[in-house]
């Protein structure tokens, strides 16, 4: 898949592109600490299965309420501003973590970890939807969440070479120490890179806003909108999330692979992820934000199905990451585009940052079932059904959500009743 566009863009379009990917390669660098460590966590006996999930879920609670707050705080003092400080918060936060001695201290910085992740996540995404032009939002918005790959082969390559030369039972500390290390080139990129254009003309509209935000977006016009939204996300986070959190457990603890090979099974699911959001954002400017949504829906849950439910070879399990990878990282990156062209400027980081960041903490109730439902069931077989259901939510959700598909956010100032003949072409 060619990547054409990067030559397309301007000066201020590219660094707020590295900006926004930047981020979230910090965001998967300092989550991902935590998914490798698990299996060491569990077998020294510092966690049991259920603690493990707890801690997946507190984690992106956090996200969730993070999300949401600093969308809020982005509609009033700017997206880069709210940027810089949420690069600080997150690295302090999985420094901290590699301090803990108990499953309660763990829990506490979890949540704290998660407060960062999900602000993060959601401004990045408001930011370089605004900036980047209509023609080619779908396709440029959608590739910051590779990104995430990026920081996930990160520290899928730093974990090996830490437990070469420390004990496992000091090498998961080490790991949230190294944390803070991409956060120093993240910080470098945001202090040069201008606010979003749309964000600073549309400061009068905000002035002109008397209600809040949140009652806005639950209120006549906006209500359906949000809460489709919301179960939207909830139904791709949901399934997302139990395949990051477990896969590796899975895949070392029910497949038997040792640290080693667990990696590169991890590092092909890694490069689907880098290729998914590019692919899903090209067709998402070509059929439709939604379209593409479900059918990326319908492809994962066929992969997670073979993949769970079926027995195959290592072989076979190693196409299938690839694939598992591909569709899970291009699902991730459709939102924030989508959600973002619902709404106007003066609410678009509260309104796109609460479907975002609350699908996300509703989702986040999924790995902490299934490590409840691990307790009756094969690890695998939990995770297939509890994926696929999520998978379901998300589809039956982007059936009535209007397709808004390249509209200029400048002048959104209406939810999507009225959609121009582009938009109208999208959705015949």
């Amino acid at each position: 898949m060619k990547i054409g566009w990067y030559s397309e863009l301007t000066s201020v379009e590219k660094r707020s592109w590295l900006a926004s990917l930047g981020g979230y390669v910090l965001d998967a660098f300092d989550s991902t600490i935590f998914s490798l460590s698990m299996p060491i966590l569990l077998s020294i006996g510092f966690l049991v299965k259920s603690e493990a999930g707890i801690l997946s879920s507190v984690s992106l609670i956090g996200s969730a309420i993070g999300g949401w707050s600093a969308g809020l705080l982005a509609d009033r003092f700017g997206r880069i501003k709210v940027m810089k400080l949420t690069v600080l918060w997150l690295t302090f936060f999985t420094v901290m973590t590699a301090f803990c001695h108990d499953f309660w201290a763990f829990f506490a910085l979890r949540f704290l970890q998660g407060l960062g992740y999900g602000a993060e996540m959601i401004v990045s995404g408001v930011l370089i939807s605004e900036v980047i032009r209509s023609s080619l939002r779908g396709r440029v918005a959608s590739t910051i969440q590779s990104g995430y790959a990026v920081g996930n082969a990160l520290s899928l390559a730093v974990m090996p070479l830490v437990l070469a030369f420390i004990p496992q039972e000091s090498a998961w500390r080490v790991m949230f120490t190294l944390g803070a290390i991409p956060a120093i080139l993240v910080w470098w990129i945001r202090r040069k890179t201008p606010e979003s254009a749309v964000f600073v003309k549309g400061k009068q509209e905000r002035v002109k806003t008397k209600n809040s935000t949140i009652s806005i977006i639950f209120g006549r016009d906006y209500r359906r909108i949000t809460i489709t939204a919301t179960i939207l996300s909830t139904g791709i986070f949901g399934g997302a999330y139990i395949m990051i959190t477990w896969l590796p457990t899975y895949l070392r603890m029910s497949l038997g692979l040792p640290v080693t090979s667990m990696s590169g099974y991890l590092l092909v699911n890694i490069l689907g992820s880098l290729m998914g959001p590019f692919i899903c954002g090209y067709i998402s400017d070509k059929l439709g934000r939604w379209k593409t949504i479900m059918l990326f829906l319908v492809l994962q849950a066929c992969v997670v199905s073979v993949y769970m439910f079926m027995s195959v070879n290592l072989g076979i399990t190693l196409v299938l990451g690839y694939f598992l990878g591909a569709l899970q990282g291009g699902l991730a990156s459709s939102t924030m585009p989508a959600f973002s062209e619902l709404y106007p400027t003066s609410m678009r980081g509260g309104g796109a940052g609460f479907c975002g960041s609350f699908g996300r903490g509703f989702g986040s109730l999924m790995p902490a079932a299934v490590g409840f439902l691990a307790s009756f069931l094969h690890l695998g077989i939990a995770m297939g059904i509890l994926a696929i259901t999520s998978y379901a939510i998300a589809f039956i959700a982007s059936l009535t959500l209007p397709d808004m598909t390249g509209a200029d956010l400048e002048h959104v100032s209406q939810h999507a009743q009225a959609p121009t003949q582009t938009q109208q072409e999208h959705q015949c």
